[in-house]
């Protein structure tokens, strides 16, 4: 098989021989329809070395005529997109005519073949996409006469017409919806020959509206249409009956969908007012002819819910034209009183479309109601505050407010009832309901439900704001609905009642909220009794857990609510069921974090502060949670001690506090004295492990006054440290790679983890940053830095690098006289480890840029003390960073570079870097920019390339950019610079002729404004990928001297701003 497939190989890149089309028929066929990996991959080759051919495409015409495989068809249609993508402009004038000749006839001659224009429908779709790419390249200039052409041709023919109605449609979405891949100048000039012939294509489309056009012919063209109506000149729609004939097409069940879209995008117009009696106009007639078609009394969720695709496309279609014409056009609407009624009946219809159970058709209601009930909340505000003002928002008179509210009154009303029965889940909910019905811990957060919330949530508030008294009653109701129907109630209705109550906190004044709260929590601890169920409880004590968190306020006002709450989370901590432990300590953490105060102060009624209550049956407490649990619950203990003002009590608290871990740290360490084994054990590595991570959670939240606790053991746990560490690398030196992967490493590596975590969070949150200067950094500089240089390559953790950082950009110039041993232990270890590929170690790798970034930020001037060899390594990784594919990788190195080229622009060392660099970084970021890996990071590309180019005409630069001993005479940096840049691109870019070069360098040099630049940096990257045609160069250029000399022109317009020498000297008469 391997000799058949190199002897076809040869055969078909001989372009010396006519195509055997049968042997590339077989090869292609070999490609889809191989038995083995192999065998395809062999026929893949082949193909791929075929279609880079330069020749390639001389093939196509007969791959398309006599080839009787349909994919070797459009393997050769993929030959001709490529060769017009990025070869076009090398072609000969008399080949790209025969191509475009070739193309036209093929189009035509499936298209007017009745049987083949519906046989083909796919491959003439490719063949028009094709035609498009060329009319992308060569209209108008090279093809001026192209829409008389295809208009005239589209009279002569049924199917012709259709597939012309086709071929408009791309090319206008190509220029008006899709332009990424051309210039903004190409772009620009695409637009206006549309413009200016639009007339005939707007003909040849109500000719066929307004005739007796087969179905399929007037779907094309509606399908056109509705391309074209955000972009035509508002005389194509308004000064002709487009609009009564999309009107009229509307209640015909194969077109209403199509005829519908077009209206939408009618109805989205923003136009000046003299339009306006046109869209109430519409609007009215819309209205008239839905009635019939979707009757006001139907139940549209339950009629989306049964109905065919073409019947839910209506309903989707319909809530988009709501949408649209109503965002535009509702106090037109408003302002008449004949419409009102429409307008209100408008607005129903999307109440009952909201209630669909579809999430596209939802979220377009909702963004909807997103919009309209701020706005009316914002109207009501503005003109009640201002009664006596002459005007208000929307341009209505005051009085129009309390209409405002009477007329939207009802629907607020059922907007309220809509957000309540359909509210998102929030975040903090983590006991959900499975597949199956089982209520289980929630494992993956749905980003798309959390943004639905968001959005609720506003909405919800605001409708609240409007009319509180509706709100509240509607929630009570519900939920003494939930009461009455007791066992039959459903999870779902109650959590979103829940939900939705938790999202109105704080929009009630002080007293009903209150009132509403105690009601609301009352209602919930009944509906627990009378409950049956452990899935039941689960569900109910989630929500309880939901609601009072969300009302910190209320907790905050009320003690005895307060120490209620968190007594019933204590004994939701025993609860056993999945997820209800989770949440019950992270309401725990959130209720803490609002009401912190109130626990370190003895209450009225009680014997001591609830913080000494709570530390005296901590162990009861916790006694049944699990290890990540206890972590989150010493967290809201620390948070607690932290707002005890007295820094004694804080000390006491804190020893009673961590008085369990301690034990546990101190017998371990005793055991250990007396036979260092003991600290190999699993079980006792596990202790140490969970004993540091309850010091970093109690340390995250506590903040400087957890100095006490870290001194107890920081000589310990560092010497801890260095054991494991040289126990870690005695196992991965003896044992090999393999050995990082070892249940015992992974545990002892953990312990040294969490270590470094600790000191990271003591450092992030200290005050005293003298004394952490000289009494905690030089105690950890060998055991941590020291080992990490030791150490092998799997044995360092990537924490060092984090550590080091957060030092630094907290002591700042306090760690200057650290640096070089940080860099020493440090820069090279990792660099072996991470410039081998750009896989290994991607921890590593993040952090070591982060250090780096802090050491230039923090203490640049050490940079300077750096030998030039140490200097070029750190250019270097930095090259290396902005080179990596891992986007945060590569966007850390590029601001790494802009921060340390604008430091190194104010120094004294300019000249001396400048030199040195320069050029490097000059074709390093061109080499990123250009190729496809890098496209994300090309804000940040371009504003480095912004600062180079503008520095070299600076005085910061003293000295020449060239080497003096190199042939070539320049007079100035800016002039080598251009030189040197014309050279790099035209040989990177062979493509590109001279003119093109020329102005891309020239635009580079001299924009100084970097959105100007910025644009000027994309077209050029749009021209790079191509072989571009002489006119296009010319056009270019043009446009890139018009951008010159309006800089220029605006930059003499500012008196001082041009240099007095390149100023004309005054004429005699001017004298």
């Amino acid at each position: 098989m391997a000799s058949g497939l190199e002897a076809a190989a040869a055969k078909l890149l001989n372009f010396a021989e006519p195509l055997d089309v049968a042997l590339l028929d077989a090869t292609v066929a070999a490609f889809y329809g191989a038995s083995t990996n192999d065998e395809r991959g062999s026929a893949e080759a082949i193909l791929r070395k075929f279609q880079e051919q330069p020749d390639a495409w001389t093939r196509v015409d007969a791959i398309l005529e006599t080839s009787k495989n349909q994919q070797s068809k459009f393997f050769g249609l993929q030959v001709l997109e490529s060769v017009i993508k990025t070869r076009w402009g090398a072609l000969p004038d008399e080949q790209r005519e025969v191509l475009k000749t070739y193309i036209s006839n093929l189009i035509i001659k499936l298209s007017t073949d009745e049987v083949a224009f519906r046989r083909e429908r796919v491959f003439l779709n490719k063949l028009n996409l094709v035609l498009v790419d060329i009319l992308k390249q060569d209209w108008p200039h090279k093809w001026p006469t192209f829409i008389p052409d295809i208009v005239g041709a589209s009279h002569t023919n049924a199917g012709l017409c259709e597939n012309s109605m086709a071929i408009l449609r791309l090319l206008s979405e190509e220029v008006f919806d899709f332009s990424d891949s051309l210039t903004a100048a190409k772009t620009r000039e695409l637009k206006s020959s549309f413009n200016d012939q639009f007339a005939q294509v707007h003909e040849l489309c109500l000719a066929v509206l307004n005739g007796n056009a087969a179905r399929d012919l007037v779907r094309a063209t509606l399908a056109t249409l509705h391309a074209f109506l955000s972009w035509v000149p508002l005389g194509y729609i308004f000064e002709s009956n487009v609009v009564d004939v999309l009107l009229r097409l509307l209640p015909q069940p194969a077109l209403r969908n199509l005829a519908l879209q077009c209206l939408t995008e009618v109805g989205a117009l923003s136009v000046g007012p003299e339009y306006t009696p046109r869209f109430q106009a519409m609007f009215h007639q819309f209205c008239l002819l839905l009635a019939p078609m979707l009757p006001p009394q139907v139940d549209i969720a339950a009629a989306y819910a049964s109905g065919g695709d073409d019947d839910q496309a209506f309903v989707q279609n319909l809530a988009m034209f709501f949408t649209s014409f109503l965002k535009t056009h509702i106090m037109a609407l408003e302002g008449s009183e004949e419409l009102q009624a429409d307008l209100l009946a408008a607005l129903d219809y999307l109440v009952g479309i909201s209630y669909v159970d579809d999430d596209e058709v939802f979220k377009t209601c909702l963004d909807y109601w997103n919009y309209f009930v701020p706005e009316v909340y914002s109207f009501v505000c503005t003109t009640a505050g201002n009664e006596t003002a002459q005007f208000a928002f929307g341009g209505m008179p005051i009085s129009a407010a309390a209409m405002r509210r009477k007329l939207y009154g009802p629907l607020l009303s059922k907007l309220r009832a809509l957000m309540i029965a359909r509210m998102a889940k929030p975040e903090e909910v983590i006991v959900v309901e499975d597949e199956n019905g089982n209520i289980v811990r929630e494992t993956m957060k749905d980003t798309d439900v959390l943004a639905r919330y968001k959005t609720m949530h506003e909405t919800l508030v605001y409708l609240s704001h409007l009319d509180h008294e509706d709100t509240e009653r509607q929630m009570l109701e519900n939920l003494r609905l939930q009461q009455i129907n007791g066992a039959n109630w459903g999870w779902s209705a109650l959590n979103r009642l829940c939900w939705a109550i938790g999202s109105i906190s704080g929009s009630m004044v002080e007293d009903q909220e209150n009132r509403f709260l105690v009601t609301v929590i009352r209602d919930l601890l009944n509906l627990t009794e009378i409950t049956r169920g452990k899935d039941n409880k689960a569900v109910i004590a989630s929500n309880i857990m939901y609601v009072v968190g969300q009302y910190p306020r209320f907790l905050r006002n009320h003690w005895k609510f307060l120490k209620t709450v968190v007594n019933k989370l204590f004994e939701f901590m025993h609860e056993t069921h999945p997820g209800v432990q989770d949440m019950a300590c992270e309401t725990f953490l959130k209720i803490v974090s609002k009401c912190k105060k109130k626990f370190v102060v003895q209450q009225v009624g009680e014997t001591e502060p609830f913080i000494s209550e709570l530390l005296t049956g901590l162990t009861a407490t916790i006694q049944d949670l699990e290890t990540h649990q206890i972590h989150m619950f010493y967290e809201a203990v620390g948070a607690m001690i932290a707002a005890d003002p007295d820094a004694g009590r804080r000390e006491e608290y804190l020893v009673r506090l961590m008085g369990p871990p301690n034990v546990t740290w101190h017998q371990i360490l005793a055991q250990a004295k007396q036979d260092v084994e003991v600290l190999k054990q699993g079980e006792v590595i596990r202790n140490l492990q969970t004993v540091l991570q309850t010091n970093v959670s109690v340390c995250s939240s506590l903040g400087p006054s957890f100095t006490p606790q870290l001194n107890i053991i920081y000589l310990d746990m560092l010497a801890v440290y260095k054991m494991y560490s040289e126990l870690i690398s005695v196992a991965i030196s003896t044992g090999g790679p393999y050995a990082a992967k070892t249940s015992t490493v992974k545990l002892m590596r953990s312990v040294k983890k969490v270590t470094l975590r600790l000191i990271e969070a003591f450092v992030e949150r200290a005050e005293d940053l003298a004394g952490l200067a000289s009494q905690h950094v030089p105690a950890l500089m060998d055991p941590v830095l020291g080992d990490y240089a030791r150490n092998t390559p799997d044995a360092r953790d990537a924490e060092v690098l984090s550590l080091f950082a957060m030092l630094i950009n907290r002591l700042k110039d306090g760690m200057r006289l650290e640096v070089p041993r940080i860099f020493e232990a440090v820069f090279e270890p990792t660099l072996q480890m991470i410039t081998k590929n750009f896989e290994d170690y991607p921890e590593h790798r993040l952090q070591f840029f982060g250090l780096l970034r802090a050491i230039t930020n923090h203490c640049f001037s050490t940079l300077f003390t750096m030998t030039p060899e140490q200097l070029k390594l750190v250019i270097d990784s930095i090259v290396w960073a902005f080179r990596h594919t891992e986007r945060n990788i590569a966007d850390t190195g590029l601001n790494l570079l802009q921060e340390m080229l604008a430091m190194f622009a104010q120094s004294n060392f300019a000249t001396q870097f400048y030199q040195s660099y320069y050029l490097q970084l000059l074709r390093e970021i061109f080499a990123v920019m250009t190729d496809t890996f890098h496209k994300p990071g090309f804000k940040l590309q371009a504003r480095i390339l912004h600062h180079l180019f503008c520095i070299v005409g600076t005085e910061v630069i003293k000295g020449p950019l060239w080497d003096a001993s190199q042939p070539g005479n320049f007079s100035s940096n800016p002039e080598f610079v251009q030189h040197y840049v014309t050279n790099l691109l035209s040989t990177s870019f062979p493509n590109l002729r001279a003119t093109q070069v020329q102005a891309t360098v020239l635009g580079m040099m001299e924009l100084k404004e970097f959105t100007t630049f910025k644009q000027h940096l994309r077209d050029f990257l749009v021209q790079a990928n191509q072989f571009a045609d002489q006119n296009n160069a010319d056009l270019y250029a043009d446009e890139v001297a018009a951008a010159r000399e309006a800089e220029q022109k605006k930059m003499a317009a500012i008196p001082g701003m041009v240099n007095p020498h390149k100023l004309e000297e005054p004429t005699i008469d001017a004298l």
